[in-house]
């Protein structure tokens, strides 16, 4: 498999892959993952030209995952090979030693000299602590141990807060889905001035977006976290009917352009102004989907399909005004 060039974007001076592979997966909250499987799918990966992985420190195995399938490629393959973790600290003092320990925690686990992109997310935005550890993050970035900065569920105030202060960040990861459009209120005009790109997740709404749940009735008993995640912002979005006519929306967009659900729902947001990637999960070594990822690449939506698909968004709640901005359901 081989994927064409528009499959690919620069973010900073770092050629990603816009379909990132994504580890959450491997947090525990969605069975046991077998690492005699899993590492070699890695490969599988790589080579199908999925290069980009999208992880965090605590994702249970994910950055070790990382660690010992970077060391097997080869010294070609490391040129194109990119892995961004995330730091999600506990509350506390954010000093030099506590950051560079954390952050060199990360560069063990992954066998990486310097970490290609560190993730940043903050629980508290009344604890200004977090400028703190930006800062020392430059420091470390100046000195080496990281390659870029960026954020991971940060709403727009704050990231410009981080902006001000003089740190760069080259992106911010977001929850962005045909049901969850928040992104497009506040942060992603931010983002079009300020030059900051966004990753995109639970674009697929754990799987919620996909063919599996066209003319299904509501399920009562799902067995992920991601299911059980998405269900309830499906609730608040605006129900299991409106879903319903979503999804038959995008099966006839599908039909159209000879694809799946789940590739309507990951190029709608692809085509979204200052978005560099949809993080799609990847279950290694139980399940793959890199020929179906591959399709997103091989079609794109016109004003036609746009206005079919809008034509039942509008009737949903707004979700900015009942959750807030990007991030804020983990600060409620």
């Amino acid at each position: 498999m081989t994927l064409p060039d528009d499959a690919y974007t620069q973010l900073a001076d770092m050629h990603i892959c816009r379909v990132l592979n994504g580890l959450w997966q491997l947090s525990g909250a969605h069975g046991q993952i077998n690492p005699a499987a899993a590492i070699p799918q890695m490969h599988d990966y790589h080579k199908a030209g999925f290069t980009t992985w999208d992880l965090a420190d605590h994702y249970g195995p994910a950055e070790d995952f990382v660690g010992k399938f970077s060391v097997q490629l080869s010294d070609e393959q490391k040129k194109s090979h990119l892995a961004f973790t995330k730091w999600v600290p506990r509350p506390g003092a954010m000093t030099r030693r506590v950051v560079e320990s954390a952050i060199d925690v990360s560069r063990r686990r992954m066998n990486a000299e310097t970490l290609d992109m560190l993730q940043f997310h903050w629980w508290d935005y009344g604890d200004p602590r977090f400028l703190d550890a930006m800062a020392q993050m430059a420091t470390l970035r100046d000195e080496g141990k990281i390659r870029h900065l960026a954020l991971t569920n940060f709403d727009t105030p704050n990231t410009r807060r981080i902006v001000n202060s003089g740190v760069a960040v080259v992106s911010n990861q977001v929850q962005f889905s045909l049901i969850d459009r928040r992104p497009e209120v506040a942060m992603i005009p931010y983002c079009e001035t300020s030059g900051i790109k966004l990753l995109t997740y639970g674009t697929l709404a754990g799987g919620l977006l996909t063919d599996r749940y066209l003319g299904q009735p509501e399920p009562r008993q799902l067995n992920t976290a991601s299911l059980r995640k998405y269900k309830n912002m499906v609730d608040a979005w605006g129900g299991w009917a409106l879903f319903q006519e979503l999804l038959r929306v995008l099966r006839t967009v599908a039909d159209k352009h000879g694809v799946s659900v789940a590739n309507v729902a990951v190029r709608y947001i692809l085509q979204k102004p200052a978005v560099a990637g949809v993080i799609v999960g990847a279950r290694l070594g139980i399940s793959e989907n890199m020929a179906e990822n591959a399709k997103v690449f091989s079609f794109a939506l016109d004003d036609a399909d746009m206005a079919a698909i809008h034509a039942v968004t509008d009737k949903s709640r707004d979700l900015y005004a009942l959750i807030g901005d990007t991030g804020d359901e983990y600060r409620r």
